[in-house]
């Protein structure tokens, strides 16, 4: 089990935004206490506590895509229980920079668009920014095993965490994220 925790479209200023989200990432440690990461994006950040299981070496989470000018950043909780197969269908090559059955969400991401989410076989939530597009997506296994929120900041920007403790000081509303 880890812990995401993710800010988008916030006006807040970049270093009081990652004052916030290293405090809320905090309350999630209990859930990913062999690591933490933090990665900064426009107006926003994401921030993963890892419970190292698969790859406990080189898997530190928010991953980064290794193609040059991605700029995929992607924080997930759970197991991809195909990403072996996942690997061996691209179509493009990847340099993976782990072993972690998660990174291979980028380059299906990379490769096919949103349409990758259907592929994944697992118990997963993830949350994955691409800098170049500009864009945030969120997705959660068909069956809802892995939990995840969505919550509504006043200032109009949206958060996702792993647990609702991570959301209820930052946000006037919050749910549970679908599967």
């Amino acid at each position: 089990m880890c812990g995401i925790l993710a800010i988008f479209d916030a006006s807040t200023s970049d270093v009081d935004l990652r004052k916030r989200i290293v405090s809320l990432a905090k309350r999630l440690r209990h859930r990913g206490p062999d690591a933490s990461g933090v990665e900064m994006i426009p107006n926003g950040a994401i921030a993963h506590e890892r419970l190292s299981i698969i790859d406990p070496e080189s898997g530190s989470q928010p991953l980064l895509s290794t193609s040059v000018g991605d700029d995929v950043i992607l924080a997930v909780n759970g197991e991809i229980y195909n990403h072996k197969e996942l690997k061996e269908s691209l179509r493009k090559p990847y340099d993976f920079s782990s072993d972690s059955d998660c990174e291979v969400v980028i380059p299906l991401y990379l490769e096919q668009g949103l349409d990758f989410v259907s592929k994944l076989d697992g118990m997963f939530a993830f949350v994955l920014y691409d800098r170049k597009a500009g864009c945030f997506i969120a997705g959660r296994d068909h069956m809802g095993i892995i939990p995840l929120y969505i919550g509504w900041r006043a200032d109009g920007g949206i958060m996702f965490s792993s647990e609702l403790k991570g959301l209820k000081d930052d946000c006037v509303r919050f749910q549970c994220f679908p599967p």
